[in-house]
């Protein structure tokens, strides 16, 4: 569907009317006046660091990237689809726990828009006491405790525009600066103006969106995501916030679940196929040229359908059986198959999850680009620890 390295299968559930129509619509949509944010979907977007600034820690091995969501579910995405890219190591403090174990000394990437994060500023408070660290900080260009911070213990400190939140900053200095970190080649992620002119993509899209409509309408507000490749987790938890807290709003919104397959074949797939019909799901695969076979030697003739068979062909079958079964159940679905992991791929795919919960938003007729709830929490938090 949107390049020759994924294989997209939509919905079949709904025919759409006017659907030239509605692709040229979109072809003439003022995307970059209406949400700014997408001018970091394209190569044209100005960073606020340069080569020089990336290439003062290119001789490091080992990066520690400290946030929260947005500001680092993305980067833990690309790190980990792109693994097998990736020279160096990373390690992400995503969450607050008792004890911090990893302080070894290695450069720290500290991410927050609002730079108040209590999570992260807890995190790296504990990981400052190794006092040779160097530091990167990415926050909002205001009078922020992060910036503060920047300044008394002097560290490089870079922009995190002020119109791109969180969840949609993956394509900001948020993600390409740790990506070129990685070694990674930040314009080919930038697909946005590509496939806004693509047909086929715009199509598809559009076909997708109201096909999820049509299922939310008929109280069909789980969108399960079966996972057929352990490499992309980070990026379905990414997709994961993208949705939920961007249509989770006015008693409305789709609830997204991570299903791992085929384990979860002997736990929730019964829930799946004979349980409450309220979801449309997600296949995703990544075809693997590499894969351990079968040895011969030892399987029993009771078995033998399984000779000479590689576990990518294993999982392959157990795939397309389930998609088998879901047809001849009616169980609404998707499918992507994807040919090659690279930075195009992974750009595609941000691009494509980031349009659909735009349009998404619009059709349910909820904000995408604020979580109002969510500060009710922050508030509610610094009330009770200024009590202890």
């Amino acid at each position: 569907m949107f390049s020759k390295n994924i294989t997209f299968i939509n919905f079949k559930n709904k025919k759409i009317k006017n659907i030239k129509a509605k692709t040229n619509n979109l072809k003439k949509y003022e995307w970059l006046k209406n949400y700014p944010l997408l001018k970091s979907f394209t190569k044209s977007f100005k960073y606020s660091y340069s080569k020089k600034d990336i290439n003062k820690y290119k001789f490091y091995k080992d990066f520690r990237l400290i946030g929260m969501g947005g500001s680092i579910l993305g980067t833990e995405a690309i790190y980990q689809f792109l693994r097998h890219k990736i020279k160096k190591n990373f390690y992400f403090h995503n969450n607050l726990i008792p004890q911090i174990k990893n302080l070894k000394k290695m450069p720290n990437i500290v991410v927050s828009k609002s730079g108040e994060t209590l999570e992260t500023i807890s995190n790296f408070n504990i990981i400052l006491k190794n006092k040779n660290n160097k530091n990167i900080i990415i926050t909002e260009n205001t009078n922020n405790y992060l910036r503060r911070l920047s300044n008394k213990i002097k560290s490089d400190i870079f922009e995190h525009k002020n119109y791109i939140g969180g969840r949609y900053s993956v394509l900001s200095e948020v993600g390409m600066l740790p990506a070129e970190l990685m070694g990674l080649n930040e314009k080919n992620f930038k697909k946005f103006n590509y496939l806004i002119k693509n047909k086929r993509f715009l199509e598809n899209l559009i076909i997708n969106v109201e096909n999820i409509i049509h299922y939310v309408k008929k109280n069909k507000k789980n969108s399960i995501i079966l996972n057929y490749d352990e490499s992309s987790e980070n990026f379905f938890k990414w997709y994961q916030q993208l949705t939920a807290e961007s249509l989770g709003k006015k008693s409305k919104g789709i609830t997204p679940i991570i299903s791992s397959m085929p384990k979860d074949n002997h736990s929730l797939l019964q829930l799946y196929l004979d349980g409450p019909k309220n979801c449309f799901f997600t296949f995703f695969n990544v075809t693997s040229k590499t894969s351990n076979k079968q040895s011969n030697k030892f399987i029993l003739d009771d078995k033998k359908y399984l000779k000479n068979k590689s576990l990518s062909e294993i999982l392959e079958a157990q795939e397309k059986s389930t998609q088998n079964i879901f047809r001849k159940k009616n169980i609404p679905f998707r499918s992507f198959n994807i040919k090659k992991k690279d930075e195009n791929t992974l750009g595609e795919l941000f691009c494509f999850c980031v349009l659909e919960t735009i349009l998404l938003g619009h059709a349910l007729k909820v904000n995408p680009l604020d979580q109002p709830s969510v500060e009710l929490i922050k508030t509610e938090t610094k009330r009770l620890l200024s009590k202890l």
